[in-house]
């Protein structure tokens, strides 16, 4: 089965009929890593899948280049407002590793909304994502970049071993060398019997 088609699965079933008009809209690209697939001001054209791979979203603010969240496989990602509106996106979106990407044009991916699967999906889907938008910003608030990092390394362990520590401090808001402290503290509670 085609793995985008196994994740929509997983928020709603998908008849036969329904995915082969999702699927004519698709193209495979493979990108290396630190590929940009969208700068900062840019108009997003796309609904990507990320089939594998990983994907850094950042901002420039103050000049200074900050991760805003990360993203794993499989899952949908795209610079939202952008692609709705079709306004400059406030964010970019790059690679950290070689990945595998689908691309489905923005004029489609509306278009499919005519087809009740889809728009269940769609819907499905921004939903999961604000939520996950809300639960990041809640952390910001009420956490500890030391208390985020370790909630880092139970739910999104895979990404601290392919990002750069100066993208995961900036994610964390913390300087390279404060997560680096971070890191050697917990290496050292590990090895303490």
């Amino acid at each position: 089965m085609h793995p985008f088609r196994q994740f929509i699965n997983r928020y709603t079933p998908m008849p036969q009929s329904q995915w082969q008009a999702i699927e004519a809209c698709l193209q495979r690209q493979e990108y290396p890593a630190q590929s940009t697939l969208l700068q900062q001001g840019q108009v997003c054209r796309y609904l990507y899948f990320l089939e594998s791979g990983y994907l850094r979203f950042y901002t420039f603010k103050d000049g200074e280049d900050v991760t805003k969240f990360f993203t794993e496989p499989p899952y949908c990602f795209t610079s939202q407002r952008s692609l709705t509106q079709q306004a400059p996106a406030r964010e970019g979106i790059e690679t950290l590793t070689p990945s595998t990407i689908w691309l489905m044009p923005q004029q489609n991916a509306f278009e499919l909304l005519e087809q009740p699967a889809w728009s269940t999906f769609v819907r499905l889907l921004v939903q999961e994502v604000q939520y996950y938008t809300q639960e990041i910003l809640e952390e910001l608030q009420s956490q500890t970049a030391e208390q985020r990092y370790l909630e880092m390394l139970e739910t999104q362990a895979p990404i601290l071993q392919v990002a750069p520590l100066k993208h995961l401090a900036s994610y964390l808001g913390i300087a390279p060398q404060s997560l680096s402290r971070i890191r050697k503290k917990l290496a050292q509670k590990d090895r303490t019997p």
